[in-house]
Order: structure tokens, then sequence, then C-alpha cells
């Protein structure tokens, strides 16, 4: 694996930061286009990117702090600032709170703002996953003899098992799922409706993904087998699946009333 990209001087660039701020780039490049195209302000593509960028790293630290609960109480400003390794879900929810003051900020319904974070959200966690593959932070999977197989030997994470071994690049699963959901996401933004739509759509398939993957992962079981991954997953597409079937069975003007589409 490759921690360390390169280094300039004394300074280490790491693999998973540069994934980081390429995610985020991207991310909000995609959603400053996604604004323009329905007549929304496209700074407010970098305002999102900014707050859910702090919402976002203290969500996912904060959680991750519950899976390694002794190591945080020993040295909490050490936890946060350099150990490897973030959890998505955490990162979700902190990020959109964190973004609830600047939507509301620029006038724009927040419904129509998740809409297009959706298409941020699953380009931007595609490219992150790739950083978590590079840096080998853990997200692997289980052992496996398939040729596409991985042994994680140099990552930030210690590797648990022996010389020969090689998992399942889990992390590469997940980025490949992703970046099917934002070409479907780019297929559907305009023929969906009402706001709110799109971003149920994407919850309802990242949760689905993650749901999958997570038996390939090494996560433990916490109830009648499922990790902790699996029934936050559970929960946001249920409730995704929930909202979309109700929107299904309304009458077909009230589908698109109050909806710009370009």
């Amino acid at each position: 694996m490759y921690p360390v990209l390169f280094k300039l001087g004394s300074i280490q660039i790491y693999s998973f930061g540069v994934a980081m701020s390429l995610a985020f780039i991207v991310a909000a490049l995609v959603m400053q286009r996604d604004f323009a195209r329905k007549g929304e302000p496209t700074d407010l593509a970098w305002s999102i990117v900014a707050f859910g960028l702090i919402g976002g790293l203290l969500g996912a630290r904060a959680h991750q702090a519950l899976y390694h609960w002794p190591a945080f109480v020993a040295d909490p400003f050490s936890f946060f600032i350099h150990r490897a390794g973030l959890v998505w879900y955490g990162g979700l929810l902190g990020g959109v709170l964190a973004t609830i003051w600047p939507i509301r900020r620029a006038h724009v319904p927040y419904a129509s703002a998740a809409d297009t974070a959706a298409l941020g959200l699953a380009i931007g966690l595609a490219i992150g996953r790739v950083g978590c593959h590079l840096s080998g932070d853990g997200d692997w999977g289980t052992p496996t003899t398939l040729p596409w197989g991985v042994a994680y030997t140099h990552g930030t994470a210690a590797w648990p098992y022996p010389d020969g071994i090689q998992v399942h690049p889990a992390a590469l699963y997940e980025a490949a799922a992703l970046v099917g959901i934002f070409v479907l996401l780019l297929l559907l933004r305009s023929r969906v409706a009402p706001a709110g739509a799109l971003f149920a759509i994407y919850l309802l398939l990242a949760g689905s993904t993650r749901f999958l993957i997570e038996f390939i992962r090494t996560n433990p079981p916490v109830l009648l087998g499922l990790s902790e991954a699996q029934w936050t997953s559970i929960l946001l597409a249920a409730g995704a699946a929930l909202w979309l079937g109700r929107y299904l069975r309304r009458p077909a003007d009230m589908k698109v009333a109050g909806r710009k589409v370009r």
C-alpha cells in the first residue's frame, strides 16, 4: 500500500489526505454545475463543502471514537488529529447538520440542495474510498483467493494476517458501486420530482450497497449477525424507500408541482 505518496523535504504527503482533498474539490465542482442548471446560487456548492468538511470530519471522528473508546479516552486530541480512517455514517450525519445554516442563508430549499448534494456525495465518497484503499486504513474485506485479492501489508492499520493471505479490496468495490450510483443520479436528476427524491434514491442505493459490502468486511456483528453499519444502512435505506413509496402513490400532478426541472 501507499499511505505516503511522496515527500517534500521533511513533509510527507499522505494518499488519504490527497484523496480526501480531491474528493471535496470534485464534489464541489459537480454541485456547482448542478446548482447552475437549476438557477440556484453556485457559490453555495463551496459553502456546503466547507461546512460539510468540518462537520463531516468531526462527525466521523466522533463516530469512530465509539469503536475505539479506550484509545479516545487515553488521548482525545491525538485521536482526532492523528488517527487514520473515518467512519462514513458519522461523517454523513455531521456534514448534514453542519450544512443546514449555509443552505438556509442562501434561501435555497433544503430538499433541492440535498438533491444536488447527493451527486457530490456519491462521487466524493467514491474518490475517498480509493484513498482508503491506497492508505490501507483497515477498510478491507475478508480473506479471498480471487485473483484481485490484496495484501495491505504496509498500510496505516496493522495487517492482521500472515504472509500469503489476501483479502477483498472492499473499498474499491464500494468505490465502483458509488461511481455507478453517481452516473444513475446524473441520468435521473431532471426526471424525478419532487425535490428530495434524488437524495432519497441516493440513500436507498448507497445504503443497500454498504449493507451488501459489509458481508465481506471485517466489522463485528452487533445484533442478529449484522454489523452496526448494516443496521444503519437498513434504517437509511428503509426510510428512503418509504419516502419514495409514498411519493409514487401521489397523483401525477402533485409529483411535479413546485419543482423546477431543466
